[in-house]
């Protein structure tokens, strides 16, 4: 049975599991969890017994030691899965320091930018808080050019064709979809060269034009 995904086109968290997927060249199915509609899928008791914490993505797959089904939600740990079932395509070197530096530059983006830039968040200062809509923006923009910036110093050290060195790495899989949202929202990418650089030869691959958020069955829905 294929890997079945449970995401939303614009999630960055689901487009790190579909880039993962693409790379490895892993067939599954897609189904779709409209986080907007209805006041969010998610939230929907049906879904609530695959996520209880009422997020995307969630991912359906096998378990290789005895058969049963997976049902994994965090996507570095459904990445990290993939990576230990699938090793042809390897994501996290097999070298302890030079895995540290891959996870490293990873959370920047997965730990440190997207849950306080993530749907729910934006949501609640909206609603909870009565932020405006143009400081909300503002938020964004802060914490986007504040990780960026060091990032951009991380890449001067480690880049090569990629985020860290010639080979793709968790690193990419978890740049990509911020630099998504970070043009979504207009921030101005030209102080950073080295992204810029790295965005533009990953951008370049197959695989990650099938992963691209505009290539789900779900886009615009």
């Amino acid at each position: 049975m294929k890997p079945k995904l449970h995401g939303y086109w614009r999630s960055s968290a689901s487009y790190r599991v579909r880039i993962a997927l693409a790379l490895k060249g892993i067939e599954y199915d897609y189904v779709p969890v409209h986080l907007l509609r209805d006041g969010g899928e998610q939230k929907s008791a049906r879904y609530q017994q695959l996520n209880p914490a009422q997020l995307v993505p969630t991912l359906e797959i096998a378990n290789t030691a005895n058969g049963e089904t997976l049902c994994l939600n965090q996507s570095l740990a459904i990445i990290e899965y993939l990576d230990a079932i699938y090793p042809a395509v390897r994501l996290i070197p097999a070298d302890p320091a030079q895995a540290a530096v891959v996870r490293m530059l990873a959370l920047d983006m997965a730990a440190d930018l997207q849950p306080v830039t993530n749907l729910r968040v934006l949501q609640a200062l909206t609603t909870d808080f009565a932020l405006p809509e143009t400081a909300k923006g503002e938020w964004i923009k802060l914490w986007v050019t504040r990780t960026f910036a060091a990032f951009e110093q991380r890449l001067q050290r480690y880049a090569g064709h990629y985020c860290y060195g010639d080979h793709v790495t968790l690193a990419d899989v978890c740049l990509v979809p911020q630099v998504y949202n970070a043009k979504r929202f207009g921030v101005d990418l030209t102080p950073y060269p080295n992204l810029q650089r790295v965005i533009a030869n990953l951008e370049a691959l197959p695989a990650l034009q099938m992963a691209a958020p505009e290539a789900q069955v779900d886009a615009n829905s």
